[in-house]
């Protein structure tokens, strides 16, 4: 198709936007230069399509699985693409941590919660950046999503947990403190219903009518990752509408680097290889609007002693922080509040220069769930003396003794009088030997930016308007988390809209 010169602009649109990448318009105003609906900017439409759904959904995690089974309980026809061999994304590594407000487990153990408070942790934490509307959607409906996922029949631990920038303890342990738990049930639902997972899968671009409407996708089918140039092209029609639901790009090295030059190739991530930025850089060839993709959070539990996400973590974020202290190896004193929210304490360990140390007794480690594994691996080390635990990460002995014994002092009096910090309601004196320890130190953890969205999870263009027939949810939406997003958020966040933007490309809205 042959385009037109634009003489007061000198390009087309389509050839701005394909110069620019799509992300330099983020600067622009979306008013006059796409008054009217946005064109196809990617793929061309093709002569023939070879398979036709109501619904085609792009990722086979939390937010992508429940779009699939809401779109084809709504009577559509639905199909999952995912890139990857095998499915799950990040969802099926993920923690298993869920936050819900206001539920049954925190009324049996007597804490008092409420959408209303999450939000305000949530805004708190995201410095106020959130995008409120989709944050208050999300709160007001944690109750609800989590106990969606108990009717796929996911199981969950009977205490809730607390973690770090949370008011009080409110996020729901799947019962094997996995994400996989759930995952596995939304797999089988799907199955039931009749909707097949694709993988190796592999999204090249989407494809818009005239109008400006998400018409289907042009894929590779057969792709081997990380090879373009495997696979066989093929082109899928979307009656009623595509979701979006690829992830974020925590392993897109290229991609973030732009966003955050810091973050090069020294700096490790807890995502699986395949999180990476093709889907969302098409969305925004596609002319959605980016919002907040430089903020990029790192996790402060993880360890150096360890590729990606490991296993030490569950030592740090069920021990460590909650039971336990965090202390600078250097001067063996505590230096932030080890349930402050992720980027607070990862910004912390980061200006130390050298990674922190984490210690519990015997009593704080009795909800790690995987000790003998992280003992077995050396990633968490067992001691039956401080001093023993001291000489070992070379702490000066007798200024780490000092902060435990006041930190016991605190947990007698009731408060944190030095940084704050909740006190949960069984802690009890670093006491009881033996003691464990592990060493913290971040890596890239969830991309907070990504896509304009609105509350029906319509990706909204640059010109203020939906995009007819596409839909996002998950991690590839930007806004619901602003700069920081809360642990056991993510989980609540692809649940509540993944099953929105089911709902919506079904009754194509």
């Amino acid at each position: 198709m042959k385009e037109k010169f634009d003489v007061k602009n000198g390009l087309t649109r389509r050839g701005f936007i394909k110069t620019t990448g799509g992300v330099a318009l983020a600067g622009m105003a979306a008013g006059s230069l796409f008054a009217g609906p946005l064109k196809a900017f990617g793929a061309e439409m093709p002569e023939k399509w070879d398979e036709e759904f109501d619904v085609i959904v792009v990722g086979s995690g939390f937010a992508g699985l429940a779009a699939a089974i809401e779109a084809k309980q709504a009577g559509s026809s639905a199909v999952v693409l995912e890139k990857m061999r095998v499915p799950g994304g990040n969802s099926i590594i993920n923690g298993g941590v869920f936050a819900v407000a206001g539920s049954p487990k925190q009324e049996a153990e007597g804490i008092k919660d409420s959408p209303e408070l999450l939000l305000e942790d949530m805004l708190k934490a995201g410095l106020y950046l959130n995008h409120v509307e989709l944050a208050k959607t999300i709160a007001e409906k944690s109750r609800e999503a989590v106990q969606w996922t108990e009717s796929l029949g996911v199981q969950y631990k009977d205490r809730v947990t607390h973690l770090g920038g949370h008011s009080v303890p409110r996020s729901y342990s799947t019962h094997n403190s996995s994400g996989s738990a759930i995952v596995t049930k939304q797999l089988d639902k799907v199955k039931e219903l009749g909707v097949d997972v694709r993988t190796q899968s592999y999204v090249m671009s989407i494809i818009q009518d005239k109008e400006g409407r998400a018409a289907g996708l042009k894929i590779k089918e057969g792709y081997r990752f990380p090879d373009e140039s495997t696979g066989t092209v093929k082109y899928l029609k979307a009656n009623k509408g595509v979701v979006l639901a690829s992830g974020g790009f925590g392993r897109d090295l290229y991609f973030r680097t732009i966003q955050d030059p810091k973050l090069t190739e020294n700096v490790d991530s807890t995502n699986q290889p395949g999180a990476t930025a093709e889907v969302l850089m098409d969305a925004l060839r596609s002319g959605a609007t980016p919002v907040q993709i430089s903020w990029i959070q790192l996790g402060p539990w993880t360890s150096p002693d360890e590729k990606g996400m490991g296993i030490g973590y569950v030592f740090n974020a069920m021990a460590g922080f909650v039971y336990g202290v965090m202390v600078d190896p250097e001067t063996g004193k505590r230096f932030i509040n080890e349930l402050a929210d992720r980027k607070i304490r990862a910004d912390a360990i980061i200006r130390l220069g050298h990674p922190a140390v984490t210690i519990a007794d015997s009593q704080g480690v009795r909800r790690v769930h995987n000790l003998d594994r992280a003992l077995e691996k050396g990633v968490v080390k067992k001691f039956d003396t401080l001093d023993a635990l001291a000489a070992e990460y070379n702490i000066p002995p007798e200024p780490l003794k000092e902060t435990i014994n006041a930190w016991n002092r605190y947990i007698k009096q009731g408060q944190d009088r030095e940084y704050g910090r909740y006190l949960q309601t069984d802690s009890e004196a670093i006491a009881n030997p033996p003691y464990y320890a592990c060493r913290a130190w971040p890596k890239v953890h969830h991309t907070m930016g990504g896509i304009q969205i609105n509350n029906k999870a319509q990706v909204i263009g640059l010109d203020k308007k939906p995009i007819p027939g596409l839909y996002a949810a998950g991690e590839i939406a930007g806004g619901v988390h602003g700069a920081v997003r809360l642990g056991s958020c993510a989980v609540l966040d692809c649940i509540v809209f993944g099953r929105t933007a089911g709902q919506s490309a079904a009754a194509k809205v």
